[in-house]
């Protein structure tokens, strides 16, 4: 390992980046590096640009994944290289804002009702009636289970933040059968291979997905879709924004108001202005 790679982590791990992240990060300056065959150190800032510009444009890479890259060279030059003066123009287009598509409470039912495997059912039950976060829902513990209160501990969710969520009592009898049949130990949903070690996302996103084929879903969307549903229900049922914002752990209230797009009860309770003309039939043509 390179003594830049040892102080970039060093830094990222000082500022409290999330793990995830700095893995991102990494392998984004060591293919920068590696593109141009050389240490990024003597890279120049022309250069990073134009690497952006070769991943956008040439290998049309999502522009998520350029602004991953970018961070992350923004992060060794102002950071690690301690080049504040350092002035990127770097590409960083704007993200379509594409509403997900919603699985109905029929959907999600009929999603359910066609995973046989106790513990699938019991994870996909788990990460809809708790609306929580697919590396949440695979990270759970049994002690995260408080059948008293009836809630889900969510330990350190996105942002580093610890947060209660719903447990309903038919999610409480499901889990039950679940634990009586598996008897898990500290992981709630152990993976398979080694069950000191959670379930992998990887294997969650395969159950979501093997169900969805099942329950004959042809909604795109992928085991998020789950999170999404969850809010959109709770919205739909009557249930206050702020509460929904606290359960899904958002920082900002303008994250979890996007729901409103999304509730069909408000959609469907407006009213076109078509329909507020008195005589929409003398419209001229």
């Amino acid at each position: 390992m390179s003594k830049l790679r040892r102080q970039m982590e060093a830094d990222m791990a000082l500022r409290g980046l999330a793990e995830r992240t700095r893995k991102s990060y990494l392998e984004a300056v060591a293919n920068c590096a590696k593109f141009y065959g050389r240490s990024p150190k003597r890279i120049t800032e022309p250069e990073c640009q134009s690497y952006l510009l070769h991943l956008l444009q040439e290998r049309k890479l999502a522009h998520s994944s350029c602004n991953v890259v970018a961070s992350a060279l923004q992060f060794l030059y102002h950071v690690t290289l301690k080049r504040p003066e350092a002035q990127f123009n770097l590409p960083r287009p704007r993200i379509p804002q594409r509403l997900p598509q919603i699985l109905s409470r029929e959907e999600v039912a009929a999603l359910f009702e066609n995973t046989t495997n106790l513990k699938h059912r019991a994870f996909l039950m788990t990460t809809y009636g708790g609306g929580l976060r697919l590396l949440e829902a695979c990270r759970l513990k049994v002690a995260d289970i408080d059948s008293d209160r009836m809630t889900l501990r969510v330990e350190q969710g996105k942002g580093a933040k610890d947060r209660y969520t719903l447990l309903s009592p038919g999610l409480l009898k499901e889990l039950r059968r679940y634990w009586i049949a598996h008897r898990p130990k500290r992981w709630l949903f152990p993976s398979p291979r080694d069950r000191e070690q959670p379930l992998s996302t990887h294997t969650a996103h395969r159950i979501f997905h093997a169900a969805k084929d099942r329950a004959g879903i042809a909604k795109a969307g992928g085991i998020h879709a789950l999170r999404h549903a969850f809010a959109t229900h709770l919205l739909e049922a009557g249930t206050d924004v702020h509460t929904i914002q606290r359960l899904l752990g958002h920082g900002s209230l303008s994250t979890t108001a996007r729901y409103f797009h999304l509730a069909q009860k408000h959609l469907s309770g407006a009213t076109s202005p078509l329909d507020l003309l008195e005589r929409p039939d003398t419209l001229r043509r």
